[in-house]
């Protein structure tokens, strides 16, 4: 297993890596809509969130020598099931077909106030 890290994506707060290799997948942890060049949100938005979350799973992805377009697997957390009409435009603008799988859970609350995360799983070749 390699861990995966990378200034282009906020570092990890805790006792986890921002990305671990295995079996030739990239496993993403949760990427909250934090833009690493200054550590703190760019937005309320739920627009503008998403869009971050996706902007630091690719920067990852291509530290790993890969790419978003490889997505296998994402899981989408939002503290408000109701605006997921905006993050899904944005998420299908980030893709395209075959999508990757995905589950999406609305949760009570997120790290930091964020109104999503998103982690993923994307192939390396």
């Amino acid at each position: 297993m390699t861990a995966i890290s990378t200034n282009d994506a906020p570092p990890a707060v805790g006792p986890y890596a921002q990305a671990r290799v295995v079996n030739g997948l990239l496993f993403v942890s949760g990427q909250l809509p934090v833009d690493p060049k200054t550590g703190a949100f760019n937005s309320d938005d739920m627009v503008v969130q998403t869009e971050q979350c996706l902007a630091n799973i690719a920067a990852i992805a291509k530290a790993a020598g890969t790419g978003i377009e490889k997505t296998v697997k994402t899981t989408v957390l939002v503290t408000d099931l109701s605006r997921f009409s905006e993050m899904n435009e944005v998420y299908g603008k980030a893709f395209s077909a075959p999508f990757p799988a995905r589950a999406c859970y609305e949760v009570s609350a997120l790290p930091l106030g964020a109104k999503i995360e998103i982690e993923a799983v994307i192939a390396l070749s």
